[in-house]
């Protein structure tokens, strides 16, 4: 079955049946495998009657040979050039000129403004516990109003 046919090679190939789950594509030979639908392009693939047509010549990587069920996984995305990457220009925070975090001022006084993060969560939980027990509070009140103080 699989005798020229190894994995990860890069064969050519004629689709010769498309199926909502893959297209299935005769190889040199006469063998035919599967290129699953999530083989089938980079992005995602709703339909992939707008990707392959019956009848397309297309390139295609050997994914698997399964000898014994007589099954060859192909992929057309694995078999698509990669793409040169690219460079983006995009720069972490720490290597921008002009970042400054938000809670810093620029006064001049670094050393006056930086604050330990553990000491300022504790402070921020705090206020936050004062706010939640104040409106707590309020709720616990307006209650005890509607239901005659009791």
């Amino acid at each position: 079955m699989a005798e020229k046919i190894e994995t990860g090679s890069v064969v050519e190939g004629k689709v010769v049946r498309i199926k909502p789950f893959g297209a299935i594509v005769q190889l040199e030979g006469g063998a035919q495998g599967l290129v699953h639908i999530s083989q089938i392009a980079n992005g995602f693939v709703q339909d992939i009657n707008d990707h392959v047509a019956v009848g397309d010549t297309v390139k295609v990587k050997v994914m698997s040979v399964d000898e014994e069920n007589k099954k060859i996984a192909l992929s057309i995305r694995e078999a698509l050039p990669k793409a040169p990457r690219q460079q983006n220009n995009f720069k972490s925070r720490e290597h921008k000129n002009n970042y400054e975090p938000r809670n810093r001022q620029n006064s001049g006084n670094d050393a006056a403004q930086a604050k330990d993060p553990v000491n300022d969560f504790e402070e921020k939980m705090k206020e936050w516990l004062k706010q939640s027990n104040e409106r707590q509070a309020g709720i616990n009140k307006r209650n005890n109003r509607r239901n005659g103080g009791y």
